[in-house]
């Protein structure tokens, strides 16, 4: 006779109800019992039905994304890209929450996430922090059995499945590479604004610029980094100091948002002083208006809607514990000048 569930339940010592939810992938089963049940599994020889498996495949992926809110172009074409993705939840059979934390807060987010332990979803795409405690609250809910992405920024070493976002050292390298270029054999300094090195993207971004500008052009003097918090008054603020602090001023990196000041303070410049070759990221309506006007020199961008796409993509397949296409989910760099504006 063959094996069956209620025998998987009685050889690892659980419910029919834990059986249930390894046998399917899904949250709420910690590693430990996990691995109690598929050793029994393969201890009795239970062959899986399936037709009951690929009847289960069919079912609701609820999932959760947890983003940072703030006056943040690019996050709110985040959110508003996860909103499309709601829209869609009936063709693409998911339940999808957005769980709003602010900006930057390690304890905040690993709040949020302990929040959902109670009742976990199958997988959460969350905007990380580097922080212990979001380390920790990550892990809990690994144990549980939930798929986790990361997304826009990553948090390596952590027990995240899959990172949804550009490679940000190959991103900061190639802003590197552009400021080499745009400031061929001029001496000078360069000022960089960031959002907050609590976060993986901006210090790979500020890492790569920082090693590829050095060696294009080791006449340049990159300056202690400011960090604008990804606000834009807090922005305008710190490059209009910087303005007029350092008259050898040659360039400008902002690897975060907050760009509206940044624009702001160019502005102001006028005539009174020559304006620094700017590079930034994220083509917004903002952006795109500083590149047409010459302000920019160059944006660095990354598809949102590619990102939550693919992080959805990701969150089921490894809710069925099927294998991802990597060439299918990478997010490329985009490179836009005011002369190829789509």
């Amino acid at each position: 006779m063959r094996p069956t569930v209620h025998d998987i339940a009685e050889a690892a010592g659980v419910s029919l109800a834990t059986v249930d939810r390894v046998l399917n992938r899904r949250p709420g089963v910690s590693a430990r019992t996990r691995a109690r049940v598929e050793e029994a599994i393969g201890r009795i020889g239970f062959v899986r039905d399936m037709a009951a498996a690929n009847l289960a495949k069919g079912r609701t992926y609820p999932l959760a994304f947890v983003l940072p809110v703030g006056d943040n172009s690019f996050m709110a074409g985040v959110k508003s890209q996860v909103e499309q993705a709601i829209a869609r939840s009936g063709q693409e059979r998911t339940r999808i929450d957005i769980v709003e934390v602010p900006r930057f807060d390690g304890a905040a987010l690993a709040g949020a996430l302990d929040a959902m332990a109670s009742d976990p979803p199958a997988g959460i795409a969350v905007v990380a922090v580097d922080s212990p405690v979001v380390h920790d609250a990550l892990h809990r809910l690994k144990e549980l059995g939930v798929a986790i992405v990361t997304l826009v920024s990553d948090l390596p070493g952590s027990d995240r499945d899959h990172f949804s976002g550009i490679d940000n050292i190959a991103a900061g390298r190639t802003a590197g590479s552009l400021m080499g270029r745009f400031l061929a054999g001029k001496a000078g300094k360069v000022a960089v604004v960031a959002g907050s090195m609590l976060v993986g993207d901006h210090r790979d971004r500020l890492e790569g610029f920082r090693n590829r500008l050095s060696e294009l052009n080791a006449d340049l003097e990159i300056l202690p980094v400011m960090e604008g918090q990804d606000d834009p008054d807090a922005v305008y603020g710190l490059v209009s100091d910087v303005l007029g602090r350092e008259k050898q001023l040659a360039g400008i990196y902002s690897l975060g948002a907050g760009n509206r000041g940044l624009i702001r303070a160019l502005k102001e410049i006028g005539q009174t002083a020559p304006k620094p070759q700017v590079i930034a990221h994220e083509l917004t309506p903002h952006t795109r208006a500083a590149l047409q006007s010459d302000l920019i020199e160059a944006v660095l961008n990354q598809d949102a809607g590619h990102e939550v796409r693919s992080a959805i993509r990701v969150l089921k397949a490894k809710a069925d514990g099927l294998t991802v296409i990597e060439a299918q989910e990478r997010i490329r760099i985009d490179i836009f000048l005011k002369d190829n504006l789509p």
